[in-house]
This record gives structure tokens, sequence and C-alpha cells, in this order.
């Protein structure tokens, strides 16, 4: 008679595990739906790396147990998998960034595919926390394990969004409803200088009647290392052109002096609620994390 190699019990465990590291995904995947071109693709390419990402966190112990270490070949391999999703994240994003009216910009996608790979990783840890706890616990009362398995694996995802949760536009700047003025054929908001391309009278009764701007104030001086940052000010623009639409024009330009930044559009859906919103909550890229105050968390506490 055959030895049971995998008891019941332990299919529980796996199964828990994969379970609870299928919802981080889940979650994660609900915080970031603005990062991703179409919803029911990106829901589930996301959808399937994270279970993926949960059922290697989950067999890890198990594997362990039984003594097939040869499985642990299988986590190396799915790390390597997740690194190459995050190339075609990359390079799927750069493809369909060529079609936008305002591009998202190479430091912003380079951020994306990097979150994408990330949240994999939420699911593998939550899905291994919890199954080692399980493990540990190991009452003959099966609900008892799977309780504390689920606390330990809620507590892990809740520690990583918090250790992951970056920052907005919002947390270091002002963001007002600017006044748009047409002289000649320059444009400027709040008497911030923006461009000087509306060369026809259409283009200038246009944008009069209407654009729509808004200013955006650094809370503090070295604020303006950030924001000054040109991938930043691209991300900006186009979130705020996917929100809103673009009927013709979009602009924005920074004031060298003061540091303010300025932005005008001409949207389709003319919303200043949703504009000064969008711009509030437009994530600080990582590549430009690299000023030592932006990693204290929350900015307030300085």
């Amino acid at each position: 008679m055959k030895e049971e190699i995998i008891s019941q019990q332990q299919l529980i465990f796996i199964g828990t595990a994969v379970v609870m590291g299928s919802l981080a995904r889940i979650l994660t995947i609900i915080q970031d739906y603005r990062q991703y071109p179409s919803y029911p693709n990106g829901y589930l390419l996301n959808l399937v790396s994270g279970i993926v990402a949960a059922g290697l966190g989950a067999v890890v112990v198990p594997a362990f147990l039984t003594k097939n270490y040869s499985a642990i070949t299988f986590l190396t391999l799915g790390i390597q998998h997740f690194r190459d999703i995050r190339k075609l994240e990359k390079e799927s994003l750069k493809d369909v960034d060529t079609t936008e009216y305002a591009k998202r910009g190479n430091a912003y996608i380079d951020g994306i595919s990097k979150t994408y790979e990330a949240r994999n990783y939420f699911a593998l840890l939550v899905s291994l926390t919890t199954g080692i706890t399980m493990h540990a616990v190991n009452s003959p009362i099966i609900w008892v394990n799977i309780i504390v398995g689920v606390i330990a694996g809620t507590i892990t995802f809740l520690i990583l969004r918090r250790f992951s949760k970056g920052h907005n536009v919002g947390d270091l700047a002002e963001v007002k409803i600017g006044k748009i003025e047409v002289r000649n054929s320059e444009l400027y908001v709040d008497n911030i200088f923006v461009t000087n391309l509306l060369g026809t009278d259409n283009s200038r009764k246009l944008v009069q009647s209407e654009g729509i701007g808004a200013v955006i104030i650094p809370k503090k001086e070295h604020f303006r290392i950030t924001l000054d940052n040109y991938g930043q000010r691209q991300a900006i623009l186009f979130e705020v052109c996917r929100r809103l639409g673009v009927k013709r024009y979009n602009f924005i330009r920074k004031q060298f002096s003061t540091g303010k930044i300025a932005l005008a559009i001409v949207p389709i859906i003319r919303d200043e609620g949703a504009f000064v919103d969008t711009i509030k909550q437009t994530p600080i890229l990582e590549n430009v994390k690299k000023n030592p105050e932006l990693m204290k968390s929350p900015l307030e506490d300085k």
C-alpha cells in the first residue's frame, strides 16, 4: 500500500493559503485599477498570475515536510517568471503608449511594471505566511488552524501594503484651479506662461471658451526636486487626459522662479472637481523617490 504523500489536512492548508494569497492579489488589483489599459484583460492577467504566485507560496511547507526538495526549484522558476511578466508588461505599455494622445512616458511605465511584479510577491508572501502559521499551530481542530492562518495572512498583507504604499502628488503639493488667459498667441494660467503655440483665432477661442487650467504648488521647497522631474509631470498630464479626455490641446509647464506647475487642456468632459482630484491622485513615480524626505511616511509628520 502506497504511503499517502499529502494528507487531507495538508490539502486544506494549501487551499487556505492559495485563497489568502489570491485575495491579496485581488485587493491590489482594485487599488491599482488606473494603471492598466483595459479592465477585463488586465484583471484576468493579474488574477491568474496572483493565483500562480499564491500556489507557489502554499506548497513550500508541504514540500519540505514530505522531503520533496526538488519542488522548491519551482519557487525559483516562479520568481523568474514574474520578472518575465514584468518585461512583457513594460513592452506592452510602451506599445500602447504610442497610441495615446498624452503619453505615460518611460518613467511611469517603468514604475507600473515594477508594481506589477511586486504585487505577485504580495500573493506569494501572504500565502507562504498563512501556510507556515497553520503548520506551526497544527491543532487537531482544523478550524483553529484556518482561523489562525487567515489572521497571520491578513497581518502580513497589511504590513506589506503599508510598506509599499507610495505617495501621491496631493501629498507634496496644493492643487487649485487656475485662470486661463490668452494673450495674442500665448497661453497663461494664473499669469504663468504655458505656451505660445496658439497661433490661430480658432485655437485661441477654443482654449479661452472650453479650456481648463490648474496650478500645482509645492508644499515645501524641497518637494520641487520631485515635481520638477519631467517624467513626473508627464505622468500628471497623462492621468488628466486619460480621465477627462482631450478635445484638442494639452500643455504642462513649470515656472522656474517659484516651482509652480501650470497645466492646461481642452477636455472632452469639463469637470473641475475630477480635474483637480486626478492631479492629486497621480502617484509619485519610483524613479523620483530619491529624495530622503519622501521615504518618510506620513509626510505630515516631518
